[in-house]
């Protein structure tokens, strides 16, 4: 098997039309996305509808439940413009994808860990960054149902990493399709992540059966000053500079 894996598209599908062109010119038929389809700054109804025209399985992220839960007189930022943007029926969507799917070939699919969709699997926060995390908080965030997977794929961080588990599942972060950079958190206590680069990421995963899995992570070109003008449309500089340079602004001066 051979699946193509795209992950935290907020609703850029400037960069999810390039990857799927990508991924159909490599010969892969078979794409699973790991949630945050929607909320951002940019084309979140133009988004969920290509997924499901092309009859794309997703797990559901935090900010797909976010929106999906909404109340219109409450929610701001980037959910407040997908539910604003999207139908009834589209955030209805949302709110019914599945928290985990289980693939052919012991793959298990989750948005951030196999229990938490606010969570992430591979790394920690601390120093105002996203730094690697012991093996053993791993294993415990893995929990029961991620030790016994042969492979377990994560989004939520936004950071490409594919880590083999000892005894354990080989782990698949594609990294963001179409966010490459944000900040959580507020004051002193904001943690930054940024992929450092604009382009669009996402994975393949090679499953065959007697033979260990691997995985490649991509990062590829698009329009992404389009989506950068997108955002400055909908109110968000600072999206627009992280969807042209993969920095935060921030990072980028002296």
């Amino acid at each position: 098997m051979r699946l193509a894996v795209i992950t935290d598209i907020h609703g850029n599908v400037a960069a999810l039309e390039a990857a799927l062109v990508d991924i159909a010119a490599r010969g892969i038929q078979q794409v699973l996305c790991l949630g945050d389809v929607a909320s951002g700054m940019g084309w979140p109804a133009e988004t969920i509808a290509l997924l499901q025209q092309r009859g794309i399985p997703c797990v559901r992220g935090n900010h797909d439940r976010y929106v999906a839960e909404a109340v219109a007189e409450q929610v701001r930022g980037q959910d407040g413009i997908a539910f604003h943007h999207t139908t009834p029926d589209q955030r209805a969507w949302l709110g019914e994808l599945p928290r985990l799917l289980h693939l052919p070939g012991g793959v298990l699919a989750c948005h951030g860990t196999p229990d938490s969709d606010t969570a992430n699997l591979l790394e920690e926060a601390r120093g105002g960054i996203f730094i690697p995390s012991p093996l053993a908080d791993v294993r415990t965030r893995l929990g029961t149902a991620g030790m016994a997977a042969r492979v377990v794929l994560c989004g939520h961080s936004h950071r490409s990493e594919v880590m083999q588990v000892p005894g354990g599942p080989l782990v698949v972060n594609p990294g963001s399709l179409g966010l490459p950079g944000f900040r959580v958190g507020k004051g002193e206590d904001v943690t930054r992540s940024e992929s450092r680069a604009p382009h669009a990421r996402y994975a393949v995963l090679h499953v065959q059966e007697g033979q260990p899995p691997q995985a490649e992570l991509l990062a590829i070109r698009y329009d992404w000053d389009a989506a950068a003008r997108r955002a400055e449309e909908l109110g968000s500089p600072i999206w627009a500079h992280m969807l042209r340079t993969g920095f935060l602004p921030e990072s980028m001066g002296g």
